[in-house]
């Protein structure tokens, strides 16, 4: 049987589109080598304590709710791939304020309230473009992804965020290697910041390349320029006019229906998959994870490049869910990650009570992290990309993306506080997280393999 699709073509415009994935992973990630050196050039000098220090590393997050709740205005007036672009202006600007945030404004190397405010709001810009590249890459490749592999295209944004944070812990650790802690914590940092103009001024270029999603354009009611994308996508007109008009029935009117036209059920269940894949409690090992590795003993040299080893890990068990996850399905795949993370977590903490730190805990953080990337780290932008009919699609993602946002800042900002009460105690709650995950994916998430997004509406109830 031949395929029914331009592979070449669909494979290039999602490269282009899981740049903002890499962007997301290089931009909330650059923070874990450059945390330290922050909390001694900023949070420490000026008397703050670790609630301050705990805001200030995840003040990106304030941005990355920002623009998830902004998502929707923007993908349905800008459109997908002009929204992409706006991302890449606010990563550009954010990766050069953030790396010299003195400029224009302050004294150089002087500690200050109005610095140490100057430097998040930098962080905020940047995760105001983390939250809008997060719901629109994996809505942009969905839109125009054939079903059948609709899952693996969308995972591979999920691949492109963790090679992004694989390439910023090697960043980090070649500027680190063999400098002094007192050169890091004053030129070094800044270097990490600003590194990630690279990939945003790449993004930004290839963008002019690349369609608007056949989807957006029936929206607004851009039928030739539609058809046209989707004879790109598909290499047969006859093909493309069936699915245009699959589109044209589901998004009449669509911009102007209330999120709410499907039932709430959907948007619960979209709120819940973006709620535990931040309370299983993923992103505190990711944005914490060299000063995890110190707590074992490892130098700051070693704690990096264990983190790097960890990031080939992470991307490894990544294509295991881009092969599996259009074969097996995403309930399989979510329900064993989240059996694999409560197994990692709870062991972590046994480890933890009992004052164990050895390899054995690295082991654990590895079977923890490989389980998230082999299921909730790919799947639930899946699940939230193709889950909401056409009609609601921009809306109910805004709706899903902002709250897992605040879920991530929720749980990373509490992270030193809850470590400083008990680390046994923290690891376990992200454990039993773990587990209720699991059962709300086997009670309430449909399988959607296979189904195209017009199918999706059948799903749900209609009011």
């Amino acid at each position: 049987m031949t395929k029914q699709y331009n592979a070449s073509y669909i494979f290039a415009i999602t490269l282009v589109a899981t740049l903002g994935g890499l962007l997301f992973g290089y931009d909330t990630a650059v923070i874990s080598g450059a945390e330290k050196s922050l909390q001694a050039f900023l949070i420490e000098p000026l008397g703050l304590n670790a609630l301050v220090h705990g805001a200030t590393v995840s003040s990106a997050l304030i941005g990355c709710i920002i623009g998830g709740i902004l998502s929707g205005f923007f993908s349905n007036r800008l459109g997908r791939r002009n929204t992409l672009l706006l991302a890449s202006v606010l990563f550009f600007v954010s990766a050069l304020g953030s790396g010299y945030p003195e400029t224009f404004f302050f004294p150089w190397g002087e500690p200050s309230v109005g610095l140490l405010i100057t430097f998040n709001i930098y962080r905020i810009l940047g995760g105001i473009g983390v939250g809008l590249a997060s719901a629109v890459s994996p809505m942009y490749i969905s839109e125009i992804s054939p079903a059948a592999i609709r899952g693996r295209l969308v995972s591979f944004n999920q691949f492109a965020i963790i090679f992004g944070m694989l390439v910023v812990y090697f960043v980090n650790w070649e500027i680190a290697r063999g400098q002094s802690i007192e050169w890091i914590n004053a030129i070094g940092w800044r270097r990490m910041f600003a590194s990630e103009t690279i990939p945003a001024a790449l993004f930004g270029i290839l963008l002019l390349f690349v369609p608007e999603t056949p989807r957006y354009l029936a929206l607004v009611h851009q039928d030739e320029k539609a058809l046209a994308v989707l004879k790109k996508i598909n290499g047969r007109e006859e093909t493309a006019r069936r699915i245009l008009d699959e589109i044209k029935q589901t998004v009449d009117h669509s911009i102007k229906a209330s999120v709410f036209s499907y039932g709430k059920k959907v948007i619960i269940i979209g709120i819940l998959l973006s709620v535990f894949q931040q309370f299983v409690g993923i992103n505190v090992a990711l944005y914490y994870a060299p000063r995890i590795f110190e707590s074992m003993g490892a130098a700051k040299d070693a704690s990096m490049l264990q983190t790097i080893i960890m990031g080939f890990v992470n991307v490894v068990f990544t294509a295991v869910a881009i092969v599996t996850v259009d074969k097996w399905g995403r309930k399989p795949l979510l329900m064993t990650g989240s059996i694999g993370m409560a197994i990692g977590m709870f062991a972590i903490s046994a480890l933890a009570f009992n004052n164990i730190i050895g390899i054995s805990t690295l082991v654990f953080i590895i079977i923890y992290t490989a389980s998230f990337m082999m299921s909730w780290g790919p799947i639930c932008w899946v699940l939230i990309s193709e889950i909401f009919p056409n009609k609601i699609r921009g809306k109910a993602v805004a709706i899903a993306v902002a709250f897992q946002w605040f879920a991530n800042y929720l749980i990373s900002s509490t992270y030193p506080a809850m470590m400083e009460f008990s680390s046994g105690f923290t690891y376990a709650f992200y454990g039993a997280m773990s587990v209720l995950s699991a059962l709300f994916v086997w009670k309430m998430v449909p399988e959607t393999k296979r189904k195209s997004l017009e199918e999706m509406e059948g799903l749900w109830k209609k009011e």
